[in-house]
């Protein structure tokens, strides 16, 4: 399987853009630049990004609440902050969006590049997860599995395929404790901290998924894992 590289690069420093810009390309990438926070997120809206590498401090709209919405448009496209702020309390900020990495400047860009194939090769990985049958059902909830829609009376949610394949796993080991490597390793095929990062964020938004039936819960147990309990 050939790693898709088409980058939105979001940076207002013109000189370090434009040499970053070049860096990248002549490592293979396909290099979309914005100067500022609002030029990305229109470009971003266009589609056909594999990932997205985000200045932090840009005028108009900062990478913060840039990646915030660029995360409601796709939950799944891996994104990148710089900064040249070492402050932990940014770090902790871009980790809890669900950042894959953080990067302070000054920075050698052959780390840059390094890590980005490793989070592109990493995302891109073919799905390990295969669906037994096509509709499942969970508590009041039924779940579509080639659709990947799940519904509950009349109300709809369109998932993404990681959603589904999270939602899978955990159905397949429902009332079992589970511990946050296993899930890493079968949905996400790592364990490192920017993938456990990514499962919070993912465990979060499915327990609002499953709100509507209170049978059904995701109960974390601190230091260990966590247990999808179907009444």
């Amino acid at each position: 399987m050939s790693i898709q590289k088409h980058i939105l690069l979001a940076e207002d420093d013109v000189d370090f853009g434009s040499i970053l810009k070049q860096y990248l390309e002549m490592s293979g990438f396909t290099v979309e630049w914005a100067k500022d926070g609002e030029e990305a997120f229109t470009s971003f809206k266009k589609g056909g990004f594999n990932i997205c590498v985000l200045d932090v401090m840009m005028p108009k709209l900062d990478g913060f609440s840039l990646a915030e919405k660029i995360i409601e448009i796709n939950p799944e496209v891996p994104f990148i902050f710089l900064t040249a702020r070492k402050m932990k309390v940014d770090k902790l900020k871009g980790l809890k969006l669900g950042a894959d990495d953080y990067v302070v400047k000054p920075f050698e860009a052959d780390e840059l590049v390094l890590r980005l194939n490793n989070i592109l090769k990493r995302t891109q990985k073919t799905s390990v997860i295969t669906f037994t049958y096509e509709i499942i059902s969970i508590g009041n909830y039924e779940f579509n599995t080639r659709r990947l829609e799940l519904k509950i009376n009349q109300n709809l949610q369109q998932l993404t395929e990681k959603e589904g394949e999270l939602i899978q796993f955990l159905v397949q080991h429902k009332n079992q404790l589970l511990k946050r490597e296993e899930i890493l390793k079968a949905v996400w095929e790592n364990d490192d901290f920017f993938s456990g990062r990514s499962m919070d964020v993912f465990i979060s938004r499915i327990r609002k998924y499953f709100k509507e039936d209170t049978s059904i819960s995701i109960e974390s147990i601190r230091g260990v894992g966590l247990e999808f309990k179907v009444g």
